[in-house]
């Protein structure tokens, strides 16, 4: 039987490039325990992974954001998923993880279900995860993803593409996350939710 119990990480950056594009998946986060509401609390600091990090513990969701660099996420994540797992007393099939990260390639705002395994897209947040937590250490764990468009510069250089996902928010980029991200992150949740149910049923029939 599948247990709803999530633990679900963002990644981003923190002060001072915390309120920046590249930190969306952070944004999405507070979005998504405003439309959870009660008995989602607010975002507090909180030690997981052995550091202090913002974070919301309910009932179904365990909401992190991830207190690291993005590039150098990795280590942390990998520290906070099997701490859970200890904490908790919960086999890897009973927490299920989803990653929550900006996505240069969609439309400001998009939400899109990624598979743990699909492609990183050269992001470097999802480089140091997969570096560090392999879905074949944890039999039966159910891992996705979750990203959030940011939208990307007409220039495709290096430089360029730096400078547009370390600059801040715009008030209209913040007010989209803001608003728009949380209830389609639920939706995602949910989908994941009753695909991950029904594989249960189908693989418990005699």
């Amino acid at each position: 039987m599948f247990n709803p119990r999530f633990l679900i990480v963002s990644l981003g950056n923190q002060a001072p490039y915390y309120e920046t594009l590249h930190s969306a998946g952070h944004f999405a986060l507070t979005s998504l325990q405003k439309v959870v509401g009660p008995p989602q609390p607010s975002f507090t600091s909180e030690r997981y992974g052995r550091k202090a990090c913002l974070a919301s513990t309910g009932p179904t969701y365990i909401m992190v954001q991830s207190p690291t660099s993005m590039n150098v996420s990795g280590p942390w994540a990998a520290k906070t998923w099997r701490e859970v797992l200890e904490n908790y007393q919960l086999k890897p099939s009973e927490l299920s993880l989803v990653l929550v990260h900006d996505d240069l390639e969609e439309d400001l705002g998009r939400v899109r279900i990624r598979k743990w395994k699909a492609s990183h897209r050269g992001h470097n947040g999802i480089k140091s995860v997969n570096a560090n937590l392999r879905p074949a250490d944890f039999p039966g764990a159910r891992w996705s993803r979750i990203s959030i468009g940011i939208g990307r510069p007409e220039a495709r250089d290096h430089m360029s593409v730096s400078d547009y996902v370390l600059k801040k928010m715009t008030r209209y980029q913040r007010d989209t996350i803001d608003t728009q991200v949380g209830p389609r992150v639920l939706g995602c949740l949910r989908e994941l939710q009753e695909e991950w149910e029904e594989y249960d049923k189908a693989n418990s029939r005699p």
